[in-house]
């Protein structure tokens, strides 16, 4: 992609927005068609039970992103005004300084196989750790394909969960690391430790409980860092300095209190959830790893700091994200393969870095936003629009009546039709 800077882009007609969208991407325009429905009520009856249709969402593309020295156009789907616009700000703040640069860890999704009714749990992990050999090896006879493109399960491991007595006597977890290549894992985990349950049973002397993977992917992590100067933090009536330290000191907040991190958190979760839904990833295993990720130290942290260095702030995000372009609902979802293409994304590291990069996005914009405005002032601006839509406005008065609403700082359907009405009153001979 030549440039993911597209100025104007939210001034355009849809249609408009095709094809410059189209022609940033190097696609045709008439690929796009994909994105009218992107699901077939068939394909959407063999996905899930009880189909009655398919529901739709906003299907948009964040610009001005870099990542890793290389533009994007960063899909998102989501229902909350601001967030591509935020996503599409923050981006362009930190453009200038290099954009963002990404770090991900090897795609390494942790199986579990819990084993019941140990009389002698020390005995029996000590055991299963002389057969890790064994047992990896054979994990590996199982799953030869994912072996032969070079991934396939890395290390077998087990520790005690609980001693005798007890409702279920001794029990210890085995952990199967599996390098899932492309894929987001979970099928082919917990396929693997089904499998791997009863040699493992039988080594420890135990009964099997669960066989599945865990979503708390805490070796599969992206890590996001950028660098947003102060003249581009800055507005007309605030200087880039005093933004910088209002963001800082936000980010101190989030760090000293959980109340806040969860909020914080939440809004860097805004950006990757929108970028993994338009993409047809598991955003709710995500979501879980992620908050997990958050209370790992024994209280809960934000998932991105912000710190002042001279003439800006430096951002560092990190959270486990497992995440795939190949099997899943891709098979059947024109829509999030279309997304995929958009974004250039030909694999799973890529796809990881652009929900990460996303995800900071949102964070330094919505830090932004209270440290000036408020964060209601943007919000707000832009649900006006939907709230005009929702009255009734036709599509020549959206904009004025949603300025209308924001103005008077009464975003309501009711105070819409109110000035719906005066606008018809006027234009009435």
């Amino acid at each position: 992609m030549p440039s993911s800077r597209l100025p104007g882009l939210y001034t355009l007609t849809v249609e408009e927005r095709r094809r410059r969208v189209a022609e940033a991407a190097g696609i045709d325009v008439s690929d796009l068609a994909a994105l009218d429905g992107g699901l077939s009520e068939d394909d959407a009856a063999g996905m899930i039970e009880n189909v009655l249709g398919r529901h739709a969402l906003p299907f948009a593309v964040a610009t001005n992103f870099t990542v890793d020295g290389t533009d994007a156009l960063v899909p998102m789907v989501v229902e909350e005004p601001s967030v591509v616009a935020a996503a599409s700000n923050a981006a362009r703040m930190v453009r200038g300084a290099g954009g963002f640069t990404t770090t991900v860890a090897p795609p390494i999704v942790t199986g579990q196989i819990q084993l019941t009714h140990i009389a002698d749990v020390e005995r029996a992990v000590a055991a299963l750790g002389d057969a890790a050999p064994q047992l990896l090896a054979r994990a590996r006879e199982l799953s030869p394909r994912l072996c032969a493109r070079g991934g396939g399960p890395v290390a077998v491991s087990a520790r005690i969960l609980a001693r005798p007595p007890g409702p279920d006597g001794g029990v210890i977890v085995v952990h199967v690391d599996v390098d899932c290549r492309d894929a987001m894992g979970a099928n082919l985990v917990n396929t693997l430790c089904e499998r791997l349950a009863e040699p493992a049973a039988h080594v420890a002397g135990s009964k099997v409980g669960l066989r599945i993977l865990s979503n708390l992917s805490d070796q599969r992590t992206v890590r996001v860092t950028c660098r947003a100067p102060d003249d581009a933090l800055a507005d007309a009536r605030c200087p880039g300095p005093e933004v910088r330290a209002a963001i800082a000191a936000a980010s101190r907040f989030a760090e000293l209190d959980s109340y806040r991190a969860v909020t914080h958190n939440k809004g860097v979760m805004n950006g990757v959830d929108a970028v993994l839904v338009a993409t047809a990833q598991d955003w709710r295993a995500v979501e879980a790893g992620a908050h997990a990720y958050a209370a790992r130290t024994g209280a809960y942290r934000p998932l991105a700091v912000w710190r002042e260095v001279d003439g800006g702030l430096v951002g560092e995000l990190e959270l486990p994200l497992a995440v795939g372009t190949v099997g899943g609902a891709l098979h059947v979802h024109r829509g999030a393969r279309l997304a995929l293409r958009l974004a250039g994304v030909d694999a799973a590291p890529r796809l990881a870095s652009l929900a990460g990069a996303a995800g900071l996005a949102c964070n330094l914009a919505a830090l932004r936003a209270l440290a000036t405005d408020g964060i209601q002032h943007g919000h707000m601006a832009l649900h006006a629009r939907a709230v005009a839509r929702a009255a009734g406005a036709p599509a020549d008065l959206v904009d004025d009546v949603a300025d209308a609403l924001a103005a008077a700082g009464d975003v309501r359907i009711e105070a819409a039709r109110v000035i719906l009405q005066a606008m018809a009153a006027k234009d009435t001979p």
